[in-house]
């Protein structure tokens, strides 16, 4: 069975609208268990709980800092290319968004690979839109294998495969997957997806099973917090994480907690999820998996992003660009526009073709970042914190 038939039978629904009637003596007391279930973490994440939020956070922090230690991983992200079949509302990369795109070569790859490593970084995540035309399962394993002898970790975000297709990006070196549901609600989800494989639901949903099958041994979920009713979303991505630590267990799982943020297209969230929220879903999200690895990204604000790192985040982005090439200018000489999927070639003397500072590539971002700060300076401000910045922490000698 997949997760999909467990997804279908769960009354979330149901557990959302009984936790809203959660009254805070009931609270206090499911705060103070050691063990959860999909009810109990309903009830943590109700306007009840939050009234107790600083219990919440003393017992996150306190769990946190006994199975983590007090470390935070930093990682970069990668943008190989921002080409897309699909037709979504709220990204960027939106196939039908009007948009300067780019695919790095495999030598404009390894020139971004590079300036992050002088950074410090050694754990990697390479991102692309959807288009099996510029990002084929041979241009992955190509850039994988030529990163693998310099990089201890590789991680995927890119479009869903058979299991079949992962084996050999596992082979070349890839050893983590990230796949965003984007939203749990299947309504929703339909009205987001109106072009290209994305459409089916279903197909995302058992991602990470069949990338488990391949031998990734690294996991990560989440929903994309503005399309739908946050405690519904934040209660979907429990019960998947709750399956995949059952179905999944040798794999190490990491779930993501991403609102959304500006990107080409102008698409507005159709729902809000406060800072407060947020800090509550942690706190929540901790308590409820105490080994599992919280992940914050250049999303949040730098502010938020301190304040949360001691309750229950384990692992952060730094110093991070959306666009290809956006560390270096890689592939500005070939930038190409789209209208509605179609390439119109730039004319001579268009201004996406100005002088640009070294580091600059006109290509478009995925959406706009809220921390801008070098990765130098959110390690600087770790440590500061009474924590550890951790650039590496694997090695596949230690697989032998």
């Amino acid at each position: 069975m997949s997760f999909v038939s467990e997804f279908n039978s769960l009354p979330l629904d149901a557990l959302v609208k009984q936790s809203m009637g959660t009254s805070l003596g009931t609270a206090r007391a499911i705060a103070a268990k050691n063990q959860f279930s999909l009810t109990d973490f309903a009830a943590l994440i109700s306007p009840a709980s939050s009234e107790i939020l600083e219990v919440l956070a003393r017992r996150a922090q306190q769990m946190t800092q006994q199975r983590f230690g007090k470390v935070i991983r930093l990682f970069a992200p990668l943008y190989l290319s921002n080409e897309c079949i699909n037709n979504c509302q709220y990204c960027g990369f939106s196939r039908d968004n009007p948009i300067l795109r780019v695919t790095l070569s495999l030598e404009e790859m390894k020139r971004e690979a590079e300036a992050l490593r002088a950074q410090g970084f050694r754990n990697i995540l390479l991102v692309s839109g959807e288009h099996p035309k510029f990002v084929s399962n041979g241009y992955l394993r190509d850039c994988i294998a030529a990163l693998h002898p310099d990089w201890p970790s590789i991680s995927l975000e890119v479009g869903p495969m058979e299991t079949e297709d992962y084996r050999p990006l596992v082979a070349a070196g890839a050893d983590g997957l990230v796949v965003y549901q984007e939203t749990y609600d299947r309504k929703v989800y339909a009205e987001m997806h109106t072009a290209g494989p994305k459409q089916n639901f279903d197909w995302r949903l058992e991602t990470p099973e069949r990338a488990y099958a391949a031998g990734f041994r690294r996991l990560g979920i989440s929903p994309l917090y503005g399309l739908a009713d946050w405690r519904l979303e934040a209660l979907s991505a429990a019960a998947h994480a709750d399956y995949l630590l059952r179905n999944c267990w040798k794999a190490a799982l990491t779930i993501s907690t991403v609102r959304m943020r500006p990107c080409a297209g102008e698409f507005e969230p159709l729902t809000q999820i406060s800072d407060r929220d947020l800090t509550q879903l942690i706190c929540a999200l901790r308590l409820m998996f105490p080994d599992v690895g919280i992940v914050l990204s250049t999303r949040e604000a730098p502010k938020l992003r301190d304040g949360l790192i001691p309750l229950g985040v384990t692992m952060m982005s730094a110093g991070a660009r959306t666009e290809p090439g956006g560390y270096t200018g890689a592939g500005r000489e070939k930038i190409h526009h789209t209208e509605r999927g179609v390439i119109k070639e730039l004319a001579s003397g268009a201004s996406e073709w100005a002088p640009l500072p070294n580091t600059a590539t006109n290509a478009t971002g995925q959406f706009n970042i809220a921390d801008e700060r070098s990765a130098g300076d959110v390690a600087n401000m770790i440590r500061q914190l009474g924590y550890e910045p951790v650039w590496k922490d694997w090695d596949a000698a230690l697989a032998g």
